[in-house]
């Protein structure tokens, strides 16, 4: 049921998926190639992941504030519940599917853009849920016309401040790196396992305002 409304959100933005796609392949290579500070390679992943991520979400909604799509899929056999897990499940698929992109542009243009690795995956992967655990809630509690233009001028500033405070962070040589009492691997994969937990706590937090929520 809940790949049915994933399939559902993008089938909505199906004319404009193959122009997406080529961006989630070239904005890495474009990003990296600008920026000149080191872990070039995250920021182009993390930026081109989150704006890709953004811009489906955001249009989606507005399909679905626009023609008011929500309530006809809850007066269907589909419930609320999975309305709303299904939110998550589409990031999450969008997600998936930049990782199987930069992998294959990574193959077919090894000179051009770096593999990923765990960490760049790990912190990106932190980024969106932190982001998107914040926008889902506030969007299913205030609507899509209330939170559309906080939700772009966030998203779309962080393209300009973030590699800003990189950098800043850099010259200054401040590191926010924090050792554990476990093996490596099992480190790079923390930022993983917080991302799920951000992601739940969020998934609950908008079940309940969903419940409640007038139609």
């Amino acid at each position: 049921m809940l790949i049915n409304l994933v399939l559902k959100d993008l089938m909505l933005v199906k004319k404009y998926l193959f122009v997406l796609l080529v961006f989630a392949a070239i904005g890495p290579i474009y990003i990296s190639s600008k920026v000149d500070f080191n872990n070039g390679s995250l920021v182009g992943f993390l930026l081109t992941v989150l704006l890709l991520e953004y811009i489906l979400f955001g249009m989606v909604s507005k399909f679905e504030d626009k023609y008011k799509g929500a309530a006809l899929l809850c007066a269907t056999p589909y419930t609320r519940n999975s309305f709303v897990k299904a939110k998550y499940l589409f990031i999450f698929v969008i997600f998936i599917c930049s990782v199987i992109i930069h992998i294959i542009t990574s193959v077919i243009m090894p000179s051009g853009i770096e593999k990923l690795n765990i960490t760049t995956l790990g912190i990106t992967f932190l980024i969106l849920s932190i982001i998107f655990g914040i926008l889902i809630p506030v969007q299913f509690k205030f609507g899509y016309d209330k939170t559309k233009l906080i939700s772009f001028f966030t998203i779309f500033l962080i393209p300009f401040v973030f590699p800003t405070v990189i950098g800043w962070f850099q010259s200054n040589h401040i590191s926010f790196a924090i050792t554990f009492p476990f093996p490596e691997i099992i480190q790079a994969w923390i930022p993983c396992f917080l991302s799920l937990v951000i992601g739940c706590v969020s998934m609950v937090i908008s079940l309940k305002i969903y419940a409640k929520k007038d139609l």
